[in-house]
């Protein structure tokens, strides 16, 4: 007996699945957990470039405010649709290699995805700290080692101690939440939000606001040039080798600062997708310029280039007592703080397991990803995803170092937003009469694209400053998702993507005759990023 694309769609309805019952304001919650990404690497990048540290913030983050709405325009396509800008991204490759729109998608997903390992690794060492102030407590100097990984990075180890156990609750402690589905996350997330962020906002920019900004904080205006014979910091000089010093930063901070595209992850779930869709990435990315601009430059301006290379900065375990010293505060203070880190944290993590977790569902649903993935429970959350999540997460929470977990996981990040923003200008080409909520420029549809392979120039240039094997690791990763996709594909679905994703996404026959509007240019851009990466990476040696 066959079975109909309007039988499968019955079906499909019949099943549980995710709920229209937030508005933007809902999404812009669940989304401002990416604020508080910044306190992950702050001190990486300051101890990377040094002093043009808030610079390159900066720059990121309106890099970021620029390609978002490419990714505001091409959401709005498919109302229906869940899992961010990778998911509406897909479609515009789709025709043209079926390879590249599984990559977006699991470049995404794996991007997204260690923030709940970062973060619940770093809730785990506030708590510790709060409840074990002596650094040398048996509870936080035990561990036993797995597996020796310095064949990536020296002194990488997968381990087991506190730290993960800790780590672990506060993971399950989220996935609990949102299993109550979408409402229930955003109501938890405007709680965490209010609570921890917006005071942890403002007490990071008390400097600024009492003009407490000595100028040698800020200037000469020079890169990092190592450091000398009494171990302070040395001035660089705009060389090949500063250069190359701020892209790595630059690559770095755009796991952040672009991480606001996770607002339009939830399109499926709004009351009115049109509206909703393009105010909850434009508030979200005027909450977080002004995040990622005044924070390290509050910082800066009360810890200056050795505090902000101090080695608690730089771990992340140092900014409580670095925010508590802004007020003057005692030890009562510091522990209000780190409270507040905690709860941030744990907003951050809200926001990672939220986003990812309906990358995966709906990647799952369209065909990309396996069957199993594309499960709602009668709330409507997509609970098979977010277990994926928390197990994959257990295992990265693992590892001796987070940081250079972060800047594999940008490869891929950089990789998803060089193909979705080129998937604009795709989507216009091949859609050109689509109903379109809001519509980017021109202007802005072509620097998002422009922004796409600065972005791979900046990759190939700067990821080796997080240790040599950065780039290749997170190339490696991003092509794990090519056997898993055959699979799908072949194997399950024997060469036929799920009936829905054909109705929705217009793939059907019936648009067979444009399927190939943009012709080669597809493969010219491909071709364009794979050499702007090679070329960043030759100058970069």
């Amino acid at each position: 007996m066959s079975v109909t694309s309007t039988d499968a769609a019955m079906l499909t309805a019949a099943a549980p699945s995710l709920h229209r019952k937030i508005s933007w304001t809902g999404a812009f919650w669940v989304a401002s957990g990416v604020p508080a990404l910044v306190l992950f690497s702050i001190g990486a990048i300051a101890a990377t470039v040094g002093r043009p540290a808030w610079v390159v913030w900066t720059v990121s983050i309106l890099f970021g405010f620029i390609q978002a709405f490419t990714y505001a325009e091409i959401a709005g396509l498919f109302p229906s649709k869940s899992g961010g800008a990778s998911i509406y991204g897909a479609v515009a490759w789709a025709r043209y290699n079926k390879f590249f729109a599984p990559v977006s998608v699991w470049c995404n997903w794996f991007a997204w995805s260690p923030v709940l390992a970062i973060g619940s690794g770093l809730t785990a060492g506030y708590v510790l700290d709060l409840l074990f102030p002596d650094p040398n407590a048996a509870i936080k100097t035990w561990q036993i080692t797995l597996l020796n990984l310095g064949f990536l990075k020296d002194g990488l180890t997968l381990r087991i101690n506190a730290t993960f156990f800790l780590g672990a609750f506060a993971m399950l402690v989220t996935f609990l939440i949102q299993h109550g589905g979408i409402l229930k996350s955003a109501r938890a997330t405007m709680i965490l939000a209010v609570a921890a962020l917006v005071p942890l906002m403002l007490v990071s920019i008390v400097p600024l606001l009492t003009g407490d900004v000595p100028a040698a904080h800020f200037s000469p205006l020079v890169p990092l040039g190592g450091t000398g014979e009494d171990g302070k910091p040395l001035d660089g000089a705009w060389n090949t080798a500063g250069w190359t010093l701020m892209a790595g930063g630059l690559f770095i901070a755009a796991w952040s600062t672009y991480a606001f595209e996770t607002s339009v992850c939830y399109t499926r779930e709004f009351m009115d997708p049109q509206r909703d869709t393009f105010k909850a990435i434009l508030y979200s990315g005027l909450l977080c310029i002004a995040a990622f601009v005044l924070i390290p430059l509050g910082f800066q301006a009360n810890l200056g280039l050795d505090g902000m290379l101090a080695p608690d900065i730089y771990s992340g375990m140092g900014v409580a007592a670095a925010m508590s010293k802004f007020l003057g505060g005692g030890v009562l203070i510091e522990k209000i703080f780190v409270v507040m880190m905690i709860l941030a944290l744990m907003l951050s993590i809200m926001t990672a397991m939220a986003g990812s977790s309906r990358t995966l569902y709906q990647a799952s649903v369209d065909g990309w990803l396996p069957r199993y993935l594309s499960h709602c429970n009668d709330h409507g959350a997509p609970t098979r995803a977010m277990g994926t999540d928390l197990v994959f997460n257990l295992f990265l929470l693992l590892l001796s170092d987070y940081v250079f977990l972060l800047a594999i996981s940008n490869v891929g990040y950089i990789i998803f937003n060089f193909l979705n923003l080129n998937a604009g200008w795709i989507h216009r080409l091949d859609r050109p009469h689509w109903p379109r909520p809001w519509k980017a420029s021109n202007l802005l549809l072509g620097l998002g694209a422009v922004l796409g392979f600065v972005n791979m120039f900046i990759m190939g240039m700067g990821a080796g400053i997080w240790g040599q094997g950065t780039l290749m690791a997170g190339l490696v990763f991003s092509a794990l998702i090519l056997p898993v996709f055959w699979y799908r594909h072949y194997v399950q679905d024997q060469g036929q993507f799920p009936a829905a994703m054909l109705e929705d996404m217009h793939l059907g026959p019936d648009e067979a005759g444009v399927q190939t509007r943009a012709g080669v240019l597809p493969w010219v851009a491909v071709a364009g990023g794979i050499a702007a990466c090679l070329l960043g990476h030759t100058l970069g040696a």
